[in-house]
């Protein structure tokens, strides 16, 4: 039994993990202007540039159910069975579309999708570890279900430099913004429930925020899985010592494998510049048995 695992491009994985754990992705669309790109032909730097020169935001389009149709299809031609897992049905119509094809005819009992309730590298801790689960064996069923049991314990929150970019996109109010940058305050946004929402407000430069934000999350969420954690950000290249600097902290702690990805273009033209968040599964270690 062939199992292919799945996702869209908001996992925001880089090309050597997705081959390291055969994950399989279809992109959402960013919409700059009267241009339409695919997500990952743009990244961070094009769509800051855009905002800089037009003051708009990118608008980002979902995966509709005809380029689900097209991708599960070809999934098929090489696998049994597809688990996708699809961003946040809170916050993007991805999953609802997905879940619409799942129940055609010809993908019924071939197709499962997931609600993973996350963004970016949160979809990615649920994605891999459906892929060890399929390397160990596991069926379809099996895979779900034990998916589904670690949802709820998907830590996955960033601090962001500045509310302009969620303003922008309608998702906190121009008061909110003023303030912030009124207050110079760096805020944290978290998942909860499968929306984001504000968490810990902190003041000052980005990289105190940033140091700040790792200590409370660990110390809030200390149960952690150590084989996996991401480092995910949208940091330019002159604030990489920032992330060095979580890096060695996250390596402290206990973490056996740290790593440091990019949010995409789907995920960095809502979160803005100079973002970063550590994203990890907090419900201890998971051995999969063979």
């Amino acid at each position: 039994m062939r199992i292919a695992i799945s996702a869209e491009t908001t996992i925001d994985l880089p090309k050597n993990l997705l081959e390291e754990f055969d994950i399989h992705t279809l992109p959402f669309a960013l919409i700059m202007g009267e241009d339409q790109y695919m997500d990952g032909e743009v990244g961070k730097d094009d769509l800051y540039a855009f905002v800089k020169k037009t003051g708009q935001l990118p608008r980002t389009a979902a995966v509709n159910e005809f380029q689900f149709e097209e991708f599960f299809a070809e999934l098929l031609k090489t696998h049994d069975e597809v688990v996708h897992f699809a961003l946040s049905s809170k916050i993007s119509a991805a999953y609802k579309n997905a879940a619409a094809v799942a129940q055609k005819d010809e993908f019924k009992g071939k197709v499962h999708v997931i609600d993973t309730l996350s963004l970016s590298t949160g979809i990615a801790l649920l994605a891999i570890y459906g892929s060890k689960l399929v390397k160990a064996g596991k069926t379809s069923e099996e895979i779900v279900s034990a998916v589904k049991e670690r949802i709820p314990h998907d830590q996955t929150s960033f601090v962001l430099e500045t509310l302009d970019y969620l303003y922008k996109g309608g998702r906190c109010t121009a008061l909110q913004r003023f303030g912030a940058n009124l207050l110079a305050i760096k805020p944290q946004i978290i998942m909860a429930n499968g929306s984001m929402s504000t968490g810990k407000k902190y003041r000052g430069n980005i990289e105190r925020a940033i140091q700040a934000y790792v200590e409370d999350t660990l110390k809030e969420f200390p149960n952690f899985d150590p084989s996996l954690i991401f480092i995910t950000t949208t940091m330019d290249a002159d604030k990489q010592g920032i992330i060095e600097t979580v890096r060695k902290r996250l390596e402290k702690e206990g973490f056996e494998r740290i790593e440091v990805t990019t949010a995409g273009g789907t995920i960095a033209c809502h979160c803005g510049p100079n973002t970063l968040g550590i994203l990890y599964l907090n419900d201890g270690p998971h051995p999969i048995a063979e």
